[in-house]
């Protein structure tokens, strides 16, 4: 089977060749949907050829089928910060593509598209696109379009239009049968293989242009070192990442023991408040009825004594029939 060289490092060197043009524009028509052609690739610090450079891009100024000219951003880093990275690389796209005094108008729309070989976020599919939109706060179904002038003179009939879209290719969440152009696109993107039956645009000239028995010696020789580097950069990520996860579910347990025995606690405190209040309530109804009762009873025995000594009796009769001291029989105003 052939080997093809990894997207990547083809696009960092042999696809900046404009004889090679025509794999690049392959993968990007088939992305966007749209019949692109590279006019050039815009020089900057984020184009440098060093196989460590840190930015990894590839900026270039493409134009479509109507003739306008885009900027498209390629980047292939490995970073945990990738979506901020993604927004600094659109921003200096933007900024550095610009020259000092032109109207705004001349700021070109920008295409960030973001091949990755990590798990960056989390979602089901392998493809996102990312674009800005302007909605009604009030009524969300009403989008802002352009003006009938804008539109003539921007891309595209809402307002978001004219900001940066961005794709982002999780190309190791591909786990299908290539089906699509884009698929077959993908798959390569994955496996550095492309299947003989593939279609897609670019892909044909990719198989071509792209075998490592094609690379002079000395690039040969550059390009394996390259790979083995990148394979043991994987590798520590990998190592780091499961070490990293199996610290962190330890620490994580030992912090959730804390917790819940701290949570179980609380809890427990307001059980037992409650619980006693409600003890307390039902021991003080007990002890009010008995009181009731008892000073019921008092009363009782006061009344009949007040009714006896009413009707001459003695006191001590009056005290020995009704419980009452021979004090309390006296003390009785009748």
């Amino acid at each position: 089977m052939d080997r093809y060289i990894h997207f990547d490092w083809a696009m960092k060197r042999l696809l900046r060749d404009k004889s090679n043009y025509v794999v690049l524009e392959g993968f990007l028509s088939t992305l966007l949907d749209e019949d692109l052609h590279i006019r050039r690739f815009l020089e900057s610090e984020s184009n440098q050829t060093d196989a460590g450079d840190k930015f990894n891009r590839a900026d270039m100024l493409v134009e479509d089928s109507r003739g306008r000219l885009l900027i498209v951003e390629v980047q292939n880093n490995r970073e945990l910060d990738y979506f901020h990275r993604m927004l600094y690389g659109v921003s200096k796209t933007i900024s550095e593509y610009i020259n000092l005094g032109d109207d705004y108008d001349k700021v070109r729309k920008v295409y960030s598209i973001n091949i990755v070989y990590f798990g960056l976020g989390q979602g089901r599919d392998y493809v996102y696109r990312g674009k800005t939109e302007f909605r009604g706060l009030h009524d969300p179904a009403d989008v802002l379009q352009l003006s009938a002038r804008q539109q003539e003179l921007f891309i595209g009939k809402e307002a978001g239009d004219i900001f940066p879209e961005y794709y982002v290719l999780r190309v190791n969440d591909f786990d299908k049968v290539a089906r699509t152009p884009l698929d077959e696109w993908i798959s390569f993107l994955k496996t550095g293989e492309i299947d003989s039956t593939a279609k897609a645009k670019g892909l044909p000239e990719a198989r071509e242009r792209l075998r490592v028995d094609a690379l002079p010696a000395a690039e040969r020789r550059a390009y394996i070192r390259d790979m083995e580097a990148l394979r043991y950069q994987r590798s520590v990520i990998k190592t780091g990442w499961d070490d990293g996860h199996t610290e962190g579910y330890a620490e994580g347990r030992a912090e959730g023991r804390i917790e819940g025995r701290a949570e179980g606690r609380a809890e427990g405190r307001a059980e037992g408040r409650a619980e006693g209040r409600a003890e307390g309530r039902a021991e003080g109804r007990a002890e009010g009825r008995a009181e009731g009762i008892a000073e019921g009873k008092d009363e009782a025995c006061r009344s009949i004594a007040v009714g006896m000594k009413k009707a001459g009796m003695a006191s001590d009769v009056i005290a020995r029939l009704t419980g009452l001291s021979v004090a309390d029989v006296e003390d009785l105003q009748v």
